[in-house]
């Protein structure tokens, strides 16, 4: 008769040249193996064939009496007709599904998706969101079990922290990822579909300067007799004309310029342009007539509105706020604020407002690029702002001296 295997007698059995086992009893054994490691197995028939399956896990973290408590519990269900190792297998799969269905599994997964389209600048701010915000209190929960309760208090903490872009993104980004989790087929859950309801108000943004509309002819002919650096002068004209982030207007380079055709394309990979996404800005005529004139200034160089000192580099960006200050309009108006003046008066003129849109480089770059001139608006665009730039012109009427552009040496 086969001695009783002890606590004792497993703690202090030792390894061999090979592995070897032990009989603990009713088919459970210990296996020892010649590293040291010790596993608990339980030998069975089922269905006429010799089997054998894991029980627990390795000593010690599974001692004696809690591996025969569950060789008890396999031998029950052998008993009831049920393999151990099939009942193990499916509750295997079981987990793998729900550990799937997660809302960890599905953000990492729609950050991965995304990522494939995204500019760098975009994943990582989205990496950044899920781990500090989302991941830490959904990433275990089950995708069908969140409720749109859940997801507001989640949003109402960001909120409460005064971070309201943040929310906002995180808001438009948990409804990305829900829908990207039904489009797979992991939910039919949409909990984030309505947290815009409930989103607080952040503090109101203060607006770049800019003047009204009625103020726009005096400043026009302020800017003409400015007899400071003809570029500034040029630059900040650009931006009015065409309503281009200062800072992109400011580092406009010739090889973005198609004169022929009227038109500024800002590709992906200018960093200053939000998300990185190409845009196209149609030139009215006088932009065009302007531009001409600067290559025989500018046009050995990279930049169109070259630096004071090193033509190398673009000019500075404090270098239009400079004018405005010595034209008399400082705090009165901004080369930022001009995007807003624009954008007011030609929707008091009625053009469409998706046009407007474009034209600010607004809008979902993913689309924009999936669809390329048709979502740019390009030929109603080129009429709007041709139109503007006559308004200017009538605005600005009034006879005024305006110096020739020496040109510079390279």
């Amino acid at each position: 008769m086969a001695t009783k295997l002890t606590e004792l007698q497993v703690k202090n059995a030792k390894p061999g040249a090979a592995k070897y086992t032990k009989a603990a009893g009713h088919g459970l054994t210990l296996l020892v193996t010649p590293d040291g490691s010790k596993y608990w197995r339980l030998r069975y028939r089922f269905g006429g064939k010799a089997r054998m399956i894991a029980v627990g896990k390795p000593y010690p973290f599974t001692i004696l009496k809690q591996a025969q408590a569950t060789a008890a519990e396999f031998r029950a269900l052998i008993e009831s007709g049920v393999d151990p190792a099939d009942r193990r297998r499916a509750e295997k799969l079981v987990e793998r599904e729900r550990v799937a269905n997660t809302f960890g599994e599905a953000a990492e997964a729609w950050h991965r998706f995304r990522s494939q389209a995204w500019d760098e600048k975009t994943a990582e701010q989205a990496r950044n969101y899920l781990d500090k915000d989302m991941l830490p209190k959904l990433r275990s929960r089950p995708l069908d079990a969140i409720t749109p309760a859940e997801l507001g208090v989640l949003v109402a903490g960001i909120e409460k922290r005064g971070a309201f872009d943040v929310a906002k993104k995180t808001r438009q980004w948990l409804k990305a990822i829900f829908g990207y989790a039904r489009a797979n087929g992991w939910t039919t859950a949409d909990p984030a579909r309505d947290l815009a309801t409930i989103a607080q108000r952040g503090p109101e943004r203060q607006h770049y300067a800019h003047l009204q509309i009625d103020e726009l002819p005096e400043f026009l002919r302020a800017l003409d007799t400015y007899d400071g650096s003809e570029l500034v002068k040029a630059c900040a004209r650009l931006s009015l004309w065409t309503a281009n982030r200062p800072g992109v207007t400011r580092t406009l380079r010739w090889d973005e310029l198609d004169l022929d055709a009227g038109l500024w394309t800002i590709n992906k990979g200018r960093e200053d342009m939000k998300r990185g996404y190409f845009h196209l800005t149609p030139l009215p005529r006088q932009a065009v007539a302007m531009l001409h004139e600067l290559q025989n200034v500018t046009g050995n160089f990279d930049y169109v509105f070259i630096g004071r000192n090193d033509p190398g580099k673009p000019l500075s960006d404090g270098a239009v706020a400079g004018m405005f200050k010595r034209i008399g309009y400082h705090r009165k108006q901004t080369a930022h604020g001009f995007r807003h003046l624009v954008s007011t008066a030609l929707n008091d003129k009625g053009y469409q407002e998706d046009w407007i849109e474009r034209q600010l480089a607004h809008g979902d770059p993913d689309k924009i690029r999936g669809t390329y001139n048709k979502a740019q608006y390009l030929e109603p665009r080129r009429q709007m702002m041709q139109e503007w730039a006559d308004l200017l012109d009538a605005m600005r009427s009034r006879d005024t001296k305006v110096r020739p552009i020496r040109r510079a040496v390279a």
